[in-house]
């Protein structure tokens, strides 16, 4: 009854919201930032608009549950112009935030198309979405908004594609063959994008330069060079466009520039590298001579910002944004340059 009479009579108990927190930046002061925390992505909320009071009492009324979607094991993630694509392993689709246009959306379960256990992603110049699926031993190919329109490879030639990787202005599209324990097939097919012609193999099991022990994911750099993690060797390599072996980055392990268990991988504008290492919960950024620049991330038990249990495939957009999904926290979290904003 007092608070009751204190409103009506004017007065306010309330006290004002405290100020936000600062934001997350890496590295931390008093060290220039070069990169900022921005958000995660989790539900189909997180990009849509909220339900209206009206909305939620008519649903209410009509006893239907609220709809929301979201990401259950995220493998892999690409982004272009806002819109983030994320392959779910469990869930055998592709889920989509578009965050310019505050939309969602999933593809990937129909057919034509269907996917089975989808896990690396990656989209050409054309606007082409290309997926590994590691059950139908395939790329799946679609347009930006999910529609179905040719699948590469086939069992005939990949045994186990888990990532796939885009040179546009080569015309190459990389696929990684993990093979398995009793293959020998570890390596890196190559076909044309245009037309999906196969061209080639790189590399052969091995731990020599230029071969591989369980090959996860790749990227490939705006000069051409195509990196991949070499996951049973910890280590990254570098190869020309034409195929031949240009470099190897880390070792084995557990201070920073080393692997324990590398993951995935991406590049920027600028041709450095980002490696996510699922051991230490976080992503290492070196530059094109394997220099390390930057970590950052935690291991933790705790899903918190910047903070991950089993981190997978990461990406970085074309305006440097990193994305970067943990299969435990079923997120995918983003950071933008420290010199641009949030928009």
């Amino acid at each position: 009854m007092a608070c009751i009479a204190a409103i009506l009579s004017g007065c306010s108990t309330m006290e004002p919201a405290p100020p936000p927190p600062p934001p997350m930046v890496f590295p931390p002061p008093p060290a220039e930032a070069r990169f900022v925390f921005e958000r995660s992505l989790r539900y189909s909320t997180n990009v849509q608009a909220e339900e209206s009071t009206a909305e939620k009492f008519k649903r209410f009324a009509l006893g239907k549950p609220a709809k929301l979607k979201g990401i259950v094991k995220p493998y892999d993630v690409a982004a272009k112009h806002g819109k983030v694509f994320i392959t779910d392993t469990v869930q055998s689709s592709i889920l989509v935030f578009d965050i310019n246009n505050s939309n969602y959306f999933e593809f990937g379960r129909d057919e034509p198309g269907a996917l089975r256990k989808p896990t690396g992603i990656a989209i050409s110049n054309q606007n082409e979405v290309f997926v590994s699926d590691v059950a139908n031993k395939a790329i799946m190919v679609y347009s930006l908004e999910g529609q179905f329109l040719r699948a590469i490879g086939g069992s005939k030639i990949l045994q186990k594609p888990t990532d796939v990787a885009i040179d546009s202005d080569n015309d190459r599209l990389y696929v990684v063959d993990t093979g398995g324990i009793d293959s020998q097939q570890h390596g890196v097919h190559v076909f044309k994008v245009s037309s999906g012609d196969y061209i080639g193999m790189i590399g052969e099991r091995g731990s020599e330069p230029g071969q591989f022990n369980l090959p996860l994911q790749a990227a490939v750099a705006p000069d051409g060079t195509l990196y991949v993690v070499d996951s049973g060797n910890f280590r990254v390599q570098a190869f020309h466009p034409d195929g031949s072996y240009k470099l190897s980055i880390g070792s084995l392990g557990r201070y920073p520039g080393q692997f324990a268990r590398p993951k995935g991988i991406a590049t920027d504008n600028d041709g450095n590298i980002y490696v996510v290492d699922s051991a230490f919960g976080n992503f290492q950024i070196f530059n094109d001579k394997g220099e390390l620049l930057l970590f950052i991330g935690e291991r933790s038990q705790a899903g918190k910002p910047a903070a991950y249990m089993l981190p997978a495939g990461i990406n970085v957009d074309e305006n440097n944004r990193i994305y970067i999904a943990d299969q435990f926290f079923r997120k995918v979290d983003i950071y933008h340059p420290a010199t641009t904003s949030t928009k």
